[in-house]
This record gives structure tokens, C-alpha cells and sequence, in this order.
């Protein structure tokens, strides 16, 4: 008898009355999902001449994180058990959108799980926008649980390069230029940013938007997708930031992350400048010389005067 190694006993084919349409549809369905990806797409080396377009089923596995028998398997359209848990993980590998996800449930014999709607934002209030722009001039902003920006202060705006563009920090982090380039560190950081989202979207598990958006991301940034393929978790809620400000120099902060309550999809983000390395006083000056150059300031200063 044939031994087919690290299947689970509970995934091993077995006999079913089950709908041979449907597994015959799930198998189309998958072969037709994995060939229009390739290795690049999901930050994987491309590995010499492929006779056919798109991933290779063992490819899928190692994404998916499942044996690759047992993939086949799935993909054969054999009778085999299946849990959700292990279908999320293909519909990951693969890059399927929500309703992709959803038919491959059905094809599978499983009901899609009910996807919650998002919590409408909150309007930002006046009190925590003058707690951001009170703790000018360190850089302080308010992520959603999708780090999309809710609230930010003048510090942060100036000293990150955020222009009305940037509607996301992840996306701001892998794609905004001046952003990059003023992180010393970027490489180093890179992985522990990407980490960090991937633990924020397992705690979320039904919220298909983390997915979307880190699809957006990899179709941009090849670095992101190589990252993200990776599958690293790390759930850090402060560090430490070096920058290479353009005109305000050397600035080193540490920052923490903090939940409010108030907003449980939303955390505040603090920066501070690390004692000994002259961030504080430089920061003070060149914050300084940007309210000074401000088109109100000079108007403003020659009334005072005048009164």
C-alpha cells in the first residue's frame, strides 16, 4: 500500500458521496488561481524554465504552510477533509480577493464565514488633536487598525516627508521617497514593520482588508513582497527610529505605541527623543525655523510690533 506521508490522517482521502461537479470545480478553480501568479509576485526566486505558466503546487504549499501531498490532493479534487483555517491559508497563498475566498469555501463543502462589517471610523475629536498638536515638537499620529492615518500633528507631517498622499503608514513606510530615505536604518526596519502588520492582520483574522492591502502593497513595492512572503511575526509596540533629516540632520527617537480606549480599532503613537544624542535640541531648532517661515508668521510678527 502506498504511503503518503505527512498527511494527517483526518486530510487522507477517504470515500464520499460528494458532489463530483464540485470537486471538479474546486480542481479548475485552483489550477486557474495558480497560474496566473509567478514566483515574483509572491517574492519567491524564479527557478529556471517553467513548461507551464504560474506557481508550481509545491509552491503553493510552502506558502500555504501545508504539506504538498495534501495540497495535490486538494487540487485533484480528491475527497479529502478540510478546515477553514487551512483554506484561509491557501486563499492567502494564492492572492484571492474576498469573493474568491468565499467560492473556494463553497467549493470545498464549507460555508464562507460571515465577514463583519468594519466599525464606521470615529471623527477624529478636538481633544486628541490638541493632545497631537500639544506634543509638538516630537512627532506624534494616530493609526486605524489598517494604519491608515486618522490624525496627525504638524511634527510628524514635517519630519516623516507625510504629504497629502499619504493616507497609510505602511504604504508611506515601502513607498514615499522622502520617508525612506530619511530612515537610517530602513533595511533593518523593513522586516520588523512588515512583522508588525502581519501581527495586527492575525489578530483580525476574518477582516479580509488586511489581505488587500498588503496586495496593494506587493504589486508596488518588490521589497514588501518579498518580506511578506516570509510570514515573520513581530509584535512590537515601541523601538527605537533614526532619521537623516535633509536640513534638521541626525534624529533619533523612541517610539511607543498606546491603545485608546476610547477607540479600540485606533492606538496612538508617540515619539521621544532618545537622551544623548542632541535630537532634543535640534529638533527644538529646526521646529523653530518652520514656524518662523510660515507665509503667517512674518505678518503676524510685524502687527505685534505695531500694536
Amino acid at each position: 500500500m502506498a504511503n503518503h506521508g505527512t498527511a494527517p490522517a483526518a486530510d487522507r482521502p477517504h470515500a464520499s458521496n460528494g458532489s463530483t461537479a464540485r470537486r471538479n470545480g474546486l480542481r479548475d478553480f485552483l489550477r486557474t488561481r495558480r497560474a496566473r501568479l509567478s514566483p515574483e509576485d509572491v517574492g519567491m526566486p524564479a527557478a529556471g524554465r517553467r513548461r507551464t505558466p504560474g506557481l508550481r503546487r509545491e509552491e503553493v504549499a510552502v506558502l500555504a504552510g501545508v504539506g504538498v501531498s495534501w495540497y495535490t490532493w486538494l487540487e485533484q479534487g480528491r475527497d479529502i477533509n478540510v478546515s477553514a483555517e487551512v483554506l484561509d491559508a491557501v486563499a492567502r497563498a494564492l492572492r484571492l480577493s474576498e469573493p474568491e475566498r468565499q467560492h473556494l469555501y463553497r467549493l470545498a463543502g464549507l460555508n464562507p464565514p460571515q465577514v463583519r462589517p468594519a466599525a464606521p471610523r470615529l471623527p477624529v475629536e478636538p481633544s486628541l488633536q490638541r493632545l497631537l498638536d500639544g506634543w509638538s515638537p516630537k512627532p506624534a499620529y494616530v493609526l486605524d487598525r489598517h494604519w491608515y492615518f486618522i490624525a496627525t500633528n504638524a511634527a510628524a507631517r514635517e519630519i516623516f516627508g507625510l504629504t497629502s498622499r499619504d493616507h497609510n503608514c505602511l504604504i508611506a513606510f515601502f513607498t514615499n521617497d522622502r520617508y525612506r530615505g530619511a530612515v537610517r536604518n530602513w533595511a533593518e526596519m523593513a522586516p520588523q514593520v512588515v512583522g508588525q502588520f502581519r501581527h495586527d492582520a492575525g489578530r483580525h483574522p476574518d477582516d479580509p482588508a488586511f489581505a488587500r492591502l498588503a496586495e496593494r502593497v506587493s504589486a508596488v513595492s518588490p521589497e514588501f513582497a518579498e518580506l511578506w512572503a516570509r510570514h515573520d511575526v513581530s509584535p512590537v509596540a515601541q523601538g527605537i527610529k533614526a532619521l537623516r533629516h535633509p536640513e534638521a540632520g541626525e534624529l533619533t527617537f523612541e517610539y511607543t505605541s498606546l491603545p485608546l480606549p476610547h477607540r479600540p480599532d485606533d492606538r496612538l503613537l508617540l515619539h521621544n527623543p532618545a537622551p544623548g544624542t542632541g535630537t532634543a535640541a535640534r529638533l527644538e531648532r529646526w521646529m523653530a525655523a518652520v514656524e518662523t517661515a510660515r507665509p503667517d508668521a512674518s505678518p503676524a510678527g510685524e502687527r505685534a510690533e505695531a500694536g
